[in-house]
């Protein structure tokens, strides 16, 4: 099938990637380096197309705010949109590159923090100026090319204020002051039709509890959010608020630790009607999870909203953004989304970044080609499992006892503990049956 992206590259003064051109779906036999050979964005799969599935979006901050530094090393990246004379050249530059990337990409979405767009200023006014500045030059890139914005969020952790946290900060007027900053950036978001807004409590945790009232914090953020929220919809937002768990670093333990964290967070506070869960697979193995057993919970739970796409580095416990390379992990991801009925209101945002040593230009293209075909490879195997296997019939068969009626009447609650005591005497003793762990992998291997 055709290629349905029909938004056109967008220039600036300057064409930043001049040697690249409009990357386009050639198959899987291509060749070209700079081509999808998997991921057809108007191919319908499972009833969508694939990129209706996906809804991907570049993010603003690794891809073009990311120079490769790390605590032992200066940047290696020379952006040339870094460079200009005054905080509004550089703003402008970065978005002159950031629409011809996502352009000749061929993707649908943007999202960012509100201080990746411009350069944080001195104070809150002159913050919302700059805001105001570069978003209205966002507007006219956006009606240029459709790019449209998946999701807008504040950074609430870079500052030295936030350094005890944002809105579970100690101090009251470092809550005023994120309270400020949010609301110019629910102001930025609402202003470029943006479809969501996303909170990462970055530093909303603790490093001791020596020094630190963990019900007053956890009180404070669920009033502060419920304010974010009630501004946003006064202000006539549509979309829905993501919360996106991570359980430590940058502090010891955060609040947002992994999905049933959140989950319960979000239900205790009456937060759980507007807001739903951003998940990242990186996070998901800090926490020690699988990306798919946080996956599972939101979905469990009716709250999978959105997702950031990336990997760790198995071999340490850091936070390394890599771009998304496994298949097989995706397969079982997919395993899991597509009986869920996919995102609701987010998409796939690449929050990931190219190692410290991929300087050209062009590295940028073949992360998210690879990564964009990884994901999409993944789809059209997860269906042909669900759609072709026994897969399903399989995993419902294990659970064919509670078709009994006794089975019924225990899903049911129509049982009492003396019930089932009644009914294992009067059974022959349970026989094993197997979970045929294996047998399932396999079915996996025969689809790949």
């Amino acid at each position: 099938m055709a290629q349905t992206n029909k938004s056109k590259v967008v220039l600036g003064d300057q064409e930043y990637f001049a040697d690249i051109p409009k990357i386009h779906y050639e198959g899987r036999a291509s060749k070209n380096p700079l081509a999808y050979r998997w991921y057809n964005p108007g191919q319908v799969v499972a009833g969508k197309t694939m990129e209706e599935h996906f809804r991907f979006a570049v993010c603003y901050w690794h891809t073009f705010g990311g120079t490769g530094s790390d605590p032992f090393g200066a940047g290696t990246k020379a952006f040339p949109w870094l460079h200009g004379e005054s905080v509004k050249q550089r703003a402008t530059q970065k978005m002159d590159a950031a629409f011809e990337f996502i352009t000749k990409l061929g993707l649908p979405y943007y999202c960012f923090h509100d201080f990746d767009l411009i350069e944080e200023g001195t104070d809150l006014d002159e913050s919302a100026k700059r805001l105001e500045y570069i978003t209205d030059y966002a507007l006219e890139k956006q009606k240029d090319s459709g790019v449209k914005l998946l999701w807008g969020t504040a950074n609430l952790f870079s500052h030295p204020r936030y350094m005890n946290g944002a809105a579970t900060n100690p101090d009251f007027e470092v809550v005023a002051y994120a309270g400020a900053q949010v609301k110019n950036a629910l102001d930025a978001t609402i202003k470029l039709g943006g479809e969501n807004y996303v909170f990462w409590g970055g530093r909303e945790g603790y490093m001791s509890l020596l020094n630190t009232d963990m019900k007053k914090e956890l009180d404070h953020m669920a009033r502060f959010l419920h304010m974010a929220k009630d501004y946003a919809r006064g202000q006539g937002f549509k979309g829905t608020f993501f919360i996106e768990p991570k359980p430590m670093e940058p502090s010891k333990h955060q609040y947002d630790f992994d999905a049933a964290t959140v989950i319960g967070f979000l239900q205790r506070y009456d937060l759980d009607k507007d807001f739903k869960l951003n998940l990242e697979v990186n996070h998901a193995t800090l926490a020690q999870h699988t990306f798919q057993h946080e996956l599972q919970v939101a979905v469990d739970n009716n709250m999978l909203g959105s997702m950031d796409a990336n990997r760790g580095d198995y071999q340490n416990g850091w936070d390394t953004d890599q771009f998304p390379n496994n298949i097989y992990e995706l397969v079982e991801s997919f395993l899991v989304i597509l009986p869920g009925k996919g995102f609701q209101g987010g998409g796939i945002n690449f929050d990931a970044k190219t190692r410290r040593n991929s300087t050209d230009l062009a590295d940028i293209f073949h992360a998210h080609i690879g990564g964009i075909d990884t994901f999409a490879r993944a789809l059209l195997i997860a269906t042909e499992v669900l759609e072709q296997s026994e897969y399903l019939n399989m995993r419902t068969d294990r659970y064919k006892s509670f078709e009994t009626i006794p089975g019924r009447k225990f899903e049911n609650g129509d049982l009492s503990l003396e019930d089932l005591s009644s009914i294992a005497r009067n059974n022959d003793a349970p026989q094993q049956r197997s979970g045929q762990q294996e047998l399932f992998e396999n079915i996996i291997n025969q689809y790949m």
